[in-house]
């Protein structure tokens, strides 16, 4: 089970940019989708970003479509924000999952509770918008 560990987390004003990183323990396989997920305490679980490995197909959030860009390289994942509100302050963690490509890019993995299809989760990092 390949190991992640986030981070990039910290404090900004609203409209900052923070990115955040993930490193994996070894090589993501191409049949990996990999993604970020937040949480608030006392709301539940949110599938912010999530990105096909293999050919780069990317799902995003309401929430945060054309604010946020998901990458990768290897074996790291990366999540750039731009324009930070004081929603996006959560605790955001990445994830890697061996759905099928479409259950990835379509958003179904992100949106679907219970940790669906989740192999691997890492441990969150935090990020802080203050206004």
């Amino acid at each position: 089970q390949v190991q992640l560990q986030a981070s990039g987390g910290g404090s900004v004003r609203a409209g900052g940019s923070l990115r955040l990183s993930c490193a994996a323990s070894t090589y993501l396989y191409s049949s990996f989708c990999v993604g970020w997920f937040r949480q608030v305490p006392g709301k539940e679980r949110e599938g912010v970003a999530a990105i096909v490995y293999s050919d780069g197909r990317t799902y995003y959030a309401d929430s945060v479509k054309g604010r946020f860009t998901i990458s990768r390289d290897q074996r790291t994942l990366y999540l750039q924000m731009n324009s930070l509100k004081s929603e996006d302050t959560a605790t955001y963690h990445c994830a890697a999952s061996t759905v099928s490509p479409y259950d990835c890019y379509s958003g179904s993995w992100s949106t679907q509770g219970d940790y669906y299809g989740i192999d691997s989760w890492g441990q969150g990092t935090l990020v802080t918008i203050s206004s």
